[in-house]
């Protein structure tokens, strides 16, 4: 499958290698595939459109020859045989093996992107809408001429991004980090030839998409100079970070750069249907 979207992105058919659990809460998917040769990560927190089947299908179902109307055709299709779509950020890209790896968050049967990852076979087929060039528009981490330290904060489904970032940051750059898990098991090293200062919020058994981040961003002391923030999670972590960051630390706004990856009661099938929405509006 090797369909233009646009031309900075382009469908990938590819097929499991292998899964492994990273970790207590994640399980870490590597896909490859002789089309992923074309993939063109943009590194950092490049993310991707990952199209799964549903049990009992051998392949993710996407519509034939849609062209740059494919998602108008796919959402065309009855739900319960398109493809399940779900938004991952690429954790490693190995060009010359062809393969990338995902890492997926890990609650159980209780969504279709963590079930199939808990049962995720060598030679399971799937498909990517991913970039074709690497200075795409799906790279968000993007630090403005001036930076001079750069502040991260996200929980455990944009930590795989966080540690992208980490990777690609130049030796010695300042940071500072605030990353939340589950579970103290998920506390890892995270490579980086920055001066990186991570600290880990275990959230044990408080609930997912709390004030814990928000709560440690407010009683941290942050650098002097001109920062760059990057915050992604949870709608709502990541709207409270942003506001003190910006209303109460004086960070002008677009030094900032936030994204919610995920908000509490809403899948991502609710959260599509709203941006379509509102672009339509």
């Amino acid at each position: 499958m090797s369909t233009a979207v646009a031309l900075q992105y382009r469908f990938f058919a590819a097929r499991v290698v292998g899964a492994r659990r990273i970790g207590a809460s994640l399980i870490r998917v590597t896909l490859g595939g002789p089309e992923l040769a074309d993939f063109a990560g943009g590194g950092r927190d490049q993310s991707v459109s990952l199209f799964l089947p549903h049990p009992g299908q051998p392949a993710p179902v996407l519509p034939v020859e849609a062209g740059e109307d494919w998602f108008g055709a796919y959402r065309a299709m009855p739900a319960d045989v398109r493809a399940v779509m779900r938004s991952y950020t690429i954790r490693e890209q190995r060009p010359e093996a062809c393969e990338v790896d995902i890492d997926f968050v890990s609650h159980g049967d209780t969504g279709p992107a963590s079930r199939w990852a808990r049962h995720a076979l060598p030679g399971d087929q799937v498909v990517l809408l991913g970039p074709a060039v690497h200075d795409n528009r799906s790279v968000c981490f993007r630090p403005p001429a001036g930076t001079d330290s750069v502040l991260l904060v996200a929980d455990e489904t944009a930590l795989p991004a966080a540690a992208g970032i980490l990777a690609w940051l130049p030796a010695d750059t300042p940071v500072r980090a605030w990353i939340e898990v589950p579970d103290a098991a998920d506390i890892r090293e995270l490579p980086t030839a920055a001066r990186a200062e991570v600290r880990w919020v275990v959230r044990g058994g408080t609930a997912p998409g709390s004030t814990l981040l928000a709560d440690a961003v407010r009683a941290a002391r942050l650098p002097a100079g001109t920062p760059y923030a990057w915050v992604a999670g949870e709608s709502s972590m990541v709207r409270a970070v942003r506001r003190h960051l910006v209303a109460e630390r004086g960070l002008d706004r677009r030094h900032v750069t936030f994204a919610g990856y995920w908000r509490r009661g809403a899948s991502e099938e609710d959260l599509r249907a709203e941006a379509s929405a509102a672009a339509v509006a």
